[in-house]
């Protein structure tokens, strides 16, 4: 499974590449929410190759999905990650792919063509970058601990979201080493896998936005849970991710 997946996804890589490097097409999904013709030229690539080798599946897309719903045997998909990104020409921007069935992960991939980074995990087979096996840091203490995050959508309106984004980063701020804001949900999530942050959250994502990172961050050794530190399940409002060692103080201050 693990190998097709693969080599579907890095057979979009040169379309991916294109649009980064061409003058693209925005459109607006919502107010500073952006979508290209080479998100869903890239969707449109991968439905179909996907279809074609898990015929048993069902392809759930950012940019086909009218409404987002939950397949017993499900493959999510998010074209370009990080959309803004892509559109500036900031090289944070990836293709993510996940394999679910029944509300667990089978399988991921997520592929950044611009800084050729190829992240992917099976479950039960451990986590990978460019085929070498990665881990999550070790790091145990908060204060030294490298923090990254990300902003909803629904900023723009200033309600509850906004205000939760603000306080928890003024709460954690102080007690770390420093917080990022990358603007890709999926390779952030790889970049806890790889050791390079020790956490990882942030509040309205959607499935496809973590459906293959999520995966890679398990297999890599790292801890997943939704804001009260329980099991996450694929859409909650909010996702916390870690080394693990650091998870209890991250959730501690969260509130």
């Amino acid at each position: 499974m693990i190998h097709t997946l693969i080599n579907i996804v890095l057979e979009s890589k040169e379309l991916f590449l294109e649009g980064y490097n061409a003058k693209k097409e925005v459109s607006y999904k919502g107010t500073v929410d952006l979508v290209t013709q080479y998100d869903v030229a890239v969707e449109k690539m991968l439905t179909q190759k996907l279809q074609e080798a898990f015929s048993d599946f069902t392809v759930v897309g950012e940019e086909s999905t009218a409404e987002i719903f939950h397949p017993a045997k499900a493959i999510y998909i998010d074209p370009i990650d990080g959309t803004t990104n892509f559109v500036h020409g900031i090289p944070f921007c990836a293709i993510s792919v996940g394999i679910w069935e029944d509300g667990k992960p089978l399988a991921g991939v997520v592929y950044n063509p611009v800084l050729d980074e190829l992240f992917t995990a099976q479950a039960g087979g451990g986590a990978f970058l460019n085929g070498q096996q990665i881990f999550v840091s070790q790091q145990r203490e908060f204060q030294q601990s490298l923090i990254a995050t990300g902003f909803p959508y629904t900023k723009v309106e200033k309600g509850k979201d906004y205000h939760w984004v603000l306080q928890t980063m003024a709460n954690i701020l102080p007690l770390t080493r420093d917080i990022r804001r990358l603007g890709s949900a999926s390779l952030d999530l790889c970049y806890v896998a790889q050791g390079k942050f020790e956490v990882y959250y942030e509040c309205n994502l959607k499935p496809w936005d973590v459906a293959a990172g999520l995966l890679i961050v398990q297999e890599a050794g790292g801890k997943i849970t939704n804001g009260k530190g329980e099991h996450y399940t694929i859409g909650e409002p909010i996702l916390v991710s870690s080394n693990g060692f650091v998870h209890e103080s991250i959730l501690q201050n969260m509130e």
